[in-house]
């Protein structure tokens, strides 16, 4: 065994090594695990008691030996190549270009801070979901046209006649995370929900089957319509600047009651009319009213005790009106002759 030792030692001391493959084989040969080292380990098993001691030590030794040679042999052939690699024209210059943000995580950080200066907390949840959360809690009848495949993308659908559809699909909105919170949290509530929705329609410049939103909520006792204006007007200047308008016009979500669209003066026209604001001079940003108390009840909240607001808003659009950009597509092509422009943006 002793002989056996000593003649690897004097073989592994002798070898040089000078390519990456010479290093592969040398691992292969002496330190993989049925390398010429293991093998003598798994030998060291049948040696008389009395010679352990000697022989483990020279064992322990070789193996030492032949680990720091390929060390060496490592470290060497990685510095030859680096000095190689630095003649690489392929290889981008120094200084090293530095990526940025996206203008979408810029503005949907900026929201929620604007938000979180008033007491909301951000909330989040999955984007595979089932009815029950993204429908039926929130007010929806059951033939409303949402739920139709021309607006959701299903990933499972029970037939109709079930008399208990566990749909699962892609969320449409961020309310689910509300109910989530509602079913689980006493008022008052007071919270945000920013996240990635899904909805088949159409790609253009103004709309995408992808797009990314947040939603806010607000549920306490004597919540009125005033509060939730004037929480949307503060939101509006800071966001656009405190010369912009908003206006608040009568619409119709089955989750709210009263409802209603607010929209903020076009910053890429100035209020003269483009193509983005369908020439009117204002630019539809998000949908809001007072919490339905059907909602309320569903998710478990006394609706005679308690009001509030939810508001929901496409980030895509904060954006558009943000950076004066005309087309909604530009944020989902990872052109880096755009992206490039955010470089000096937080």
């Amino acid at each position: 065994m002793l002989q056996k030792i000593n003649s690897l030692k004097q073989e592994i001391t002798a070898i040089i090594i000078n390519s990456n493959d010479e290093l592969e084989a040398f691992r292969l040969k002496y330190l993989s695990k049925k390398g010429l080292v293991s093998v003598l380990f798994e030998e060291f098993r049948e040696v008389p008691s009395e010679l352990k001691k000697e022989v483990g030590l020279n064992l322990n030794l070789l193996k030492q030996l032949a680990q720091e040679k390929y060390n060496e042999a490592k470290q060497s052939l990685g510095s030859s190549d680096a000095t190689e690699g630095s003649n690489d024209l392929t290889r981008p210059a120094f200084p090293y270009s530095l990526g940025s943000r996206h203008p979408i995580s810029i503005v949907r950080n900026e929201i929620i801070e604007i938000f979180g200066r008033i007491g909301f907390v951000v909330s989040e949840g999955p984007e595979i979901e089932d009815d029950d959360y993204v429908f039926t809690k929130l007010n929806f009848a059951p033939e409303h046209p949402a739920r139709d495949m021309q607006d959701t993308f299903y990933i499972s659908r029970i037939s109709s006649e079930d008399s208990n559809p566990d749909d699962i699909l892609l969320r449409t909105h961020t309310s689910s995370v509300q109910v989530r919170v509602m079913q689980n949290q006493k008022p008052p509530i007071r919270t945000i929900s920013p996240g990635r929705v899904f909805r088949n329609e159409a790609i253009s410049a103004r709309a995408h089957c992808i797009f990314h939103q947040v939603e806010g909520l607000y549920i306490d006792k004597n919540v009125s319509f005033a509060d939730l204006k004037q929480t949307l007007l503060y939101f509006a200047r800071e966001m656009f600047g405190l010369e912009t308008m908003i206006r608040l016009r009568p619409s119709y979500f089955p989750f709210t009651e009263p409802s209603a669209e607010m929209d903020v003066s076009c910053r890429l026209c100035g209020g003269k009319g483009c193509n983005v604001c369908k020439y009117t001079g204002w630019l539809e940003v998000l949908g809001c009213g007072m919490v339905h108390p059907n909602v309320l009840e569903a998710c478990g909240i006394d609706s005679k005790t308690y009001t509030g607001f939810a508001f929901g808003m496409g980030i895509e659009r904060a954006a558009m009106l943000k950076y004066q950009v005309n087309d909604l597509r530009l944020y989902f092509e990872n052109d880096l002759r755009f992206l490039d422009q955010f470089k000096t943006s937080l």
